[in-house]
C-alpha cells in the first residue's frame, strides 16, 4: 500500500466486518514534535488478547475469501520503517483501537494520501455505519461526522446518494488534506 489512507481504509473495513456501527478515524500531525498519529477506533465485536497478538501475523485472518490478512502487518511495517509504532487495544464485544505513530518527516514515511476518497469509499461500502473523521494537520482541521450529515439530510435521504457524496468531496477539497 503506497498511501496511509489505504491502510486506514483497510482497517476501517475490518471494523465494519466486525459489526461496528461507529468507526472513528483521527489523524494528527505535529511538525514541532515530528509526529504523525493515526487512530482508528470502533465499537465492533473486539478481540481477546490472544487474537490481538495473532492479527499481527499476515497469515492469520478471519476472512473466508482469502487466507492472508495483510492490513495490520503492513501498517505496522510502515510505522516501524518511519520510526514509529503500532499499538492495538481491544475489549471483546465492545471495541478495538489501532494507533499508528510515525516520525512525520522520516524519509520512509508514506504520504497520507486521499482521505476524502477513503471516507467516500467507506460510506458507499457501508452506508448503515456511522463514520467520524477528524484531522489536525498542524492546525489545518477537517471534521466529518455522518451522524451530523444524517441529521441534516433527514430520514428519507440516503447518505450514499450522489449529491451527499459530492458535499463530502467538497468538504475535503475545501480543506485539502495534505500529504
Amino acid at each position: 500500500m503506497e498511501d496511509l489512507s489505504l491502510h486506514i481504509l483497510d482497517i476501517a473495513e475490518n471494523s465494519t466486518r466486525a459489526g461496528a456501527t461507529l468507526v472513528e478515524i483521527f489523524v494528527r500531525e505535529d511538525t514541532d514534535k515530528d509526529l504523525l498519529e493515526i487512530v482508528v477506533r470502533d465499537n465492533g465485536k473486539g478481540m481477546d488478547d490472544a487474537t490481538v497478538e495473532k492479527v499481527r501475523d499476515p497469515f492469520v485472518t478471519s476472512r473466508k475469501t482469502r487466507r492472508v490478512g495483510l492490513g495490520l502487518p503492513l501498517l505496522e511495517q510502515a510505522a516501524r520503517e518511519a520510526g514509529g509504532t503500532l499499538v492495538i487495544t481491544s475489549v471483546p464485544d465492545r471495541k478495538t483501537e489501532v494507533v499508528a505513530t510515525f516520525q512525520a518527516n522520516h524519509i520512509d514515511r508514506k504520504p497520507l494520501g486521499d482521505m476524502g476518497a477513503t471516507m467516500i469509499s467507506l460510506i458507499v461500502g457501508s452506508p448503515d455505519v456511522d463514520f467520524v473523521y477528524e484531522s489536525d494537520l498542524d492546525g489545518e482541521n477537517t471534521r466529518l461526522d455522518t451522524r451530523e450529515i444524517r441529521a441534516v439530510i433527514g430520514e428519507g435521504a440516503a447518505i450514499n446518494e450522489p449529491a451527499v457524496l459530492q458535499l463530502i468531496r467538497n468538504l475535503f477539497n475545501k480543506n485539502r488534506v495534505r500529504d
